[in-house]
Parts: C-alpha cells; sequence; structure tokens
C-alpha cells in the first residue's frame, strides 16, 4: 500500500466559495485523486483553512504549515508522497510577502519533508510540489487578498526554481483550474475534479 499525503490549505480541505462548508469527500480533490488511483493507495487528507506556508497568522492561530509538517509526517509514516499545496494564504495583504518569499516558504517545507526520514525505511518521501493557481475575481474576499492578483502570477516560476532545487516534481495548477469567480480563491467542484485527475497521472508516474 502507497501512502499519499495531501498537505494543504482550504482548497484541500475542500472549502465550498458558495457557503464556506465543505464539499463532499468524492468532490474534493484528494477524493477525486483517491477514485483515480484506485487499489494499492492510501490518500491522506490534511487540509487546513488558512493554512501558510511558514508564517504566523496574527488573527488566525495554529496555521503556520511548518509547525504542523513533522507532527503531521510522523503521524502517518511511513509516507511515500506528499502532495503539498501551500501559498494561496500567503498572498494575504497582512502578509505583504512577494512572490519569491512565498515560493521559498513551500521550499523550506519540501526540505522538511525531504530530511525527515518519514519515507519507508527511514528514507525521505517523495515530494510533488503544486503552485496554486493565479487569483480570480476576488468578491468577499477582496480586502483580505487586496493587491494579490499581480504576485499570485508570478508563483510557478519561482515554485518550479524551488522544485528542481529540492528535486521535487511539479505541476502548476494555474494550467489544470481556474479559481472560482464566486469569490477568487477557492475552487468549484469541476475544478476539483480536473485537479484529482491531473495530481494522480503525477502520484502514478512517481509511484508506479
Amino acid at each position: 500500500m502507497k501512502n499519499v499525503l495531501c498537505y494543504g490549505d482550504s482548497n484541500t480541505w475542500g472549502y465550498m466559495p458558495v457557503d464556506a462548508t465543505r464539499y463532499g469527500i468524492d468532490v474534493r480533490w484528494p477524493g477525486v485523486l483517491r477514485q483515480q488511483l484506485g487499489g494499492g493507495y492510501w490518500v491522506i487528507e490534511e487540509g487546513l483553512s488558512g493554512r501558510t506556508t511558514v508564517w504566523e497568522d496574527p488573527y488566525e492561530p495554529y496555521r503556520n504549515g511548518k509547525a504542523h509538517l513533522m507532527p503531521c509526517l510522523l503521524t502517518h509514516k511511513p509516507v511515500d508522497l506528499v502532495v503539498l499545496m501551500l501559498g494561496t494564504n500567503d498572498l494575504k495583504r497582512r502578509f505583504s510577502l512577494p512572490a519569491y518569499d512565498i515560493a521559498k516558504g513551500a521550499g523550506v517545507l519540501a526540505e522538511v519533508i525531504l530530511r525527515s526520514e518519514c519515507g519507508p525505511d527511514d528514507g525521505a518521501p517523495q515530494v510533488l510540489m503544486l503552485c496554486p493557481p493565479p487569483v480570480g475575481k476576488l468578491t468577499e474576499l477582496a480586502d483580505m487578498f487586496a493587491d494579490s492578483e499581480t504576485t499570485s502570477r508570478q508563483l510557478a516560476s519561482y515554485y518550479q526554481q524551488q522544485a528542481e532545487e529540492f528535486g521535487c516534481a511539479f505541476l502548476d495548477v494555474g494550467q489544470v483550474v481556474v479559481s472560482s469567480d464566486k469569490d477568487g480563491i477557492h475552487f468549484d467542484p469541476e475544478e476539483h475534479h480536473k485537479l484529482g485527475v491531473s495530481v494522480a497521472e503525477k502520484v502514478k508516474s512517481l509511484l508506479g
């Protein structure tokens, strides 16, 4: 059995942009991934709304992705592959971060995973780094994510650089899905499906 850990934020959790509730298990992309992979794989969902890469949120505690990463890896050890998609919340105006720093935060997490000894036989899990898609049309989240559109479009090249530096697989999610026009940040059901299918293809190529 291959263990695949999906470590992310509200889009991994399954946040519905219409009413802020949660999509069903078969709708959110890790659930689609589970369906696409079939037998021989165990998909672990570790999504938390508001989670950042490495930053402490002054208004929402327990959202630092680095702080929870090692306990999470140790909990689910052995982990064959970590699918890492964080960075959207780093775009919030309160952090005022450039694209380079957001990507570096994702790189820090990749390095933690690779040094964790939480893979099979105490080795390193593989890492599939996903760059979040660009911000769409902002509505009720416009103040929180003010001025984030341009930065979000700059992320992919920096994420790819981080993936190459640490020897991680890479997927630019912006080439697969678009953020919902309902809030500009989260995914509609059809986008969850497309992402789950695309990630499944990458997982199969990495784990066979």
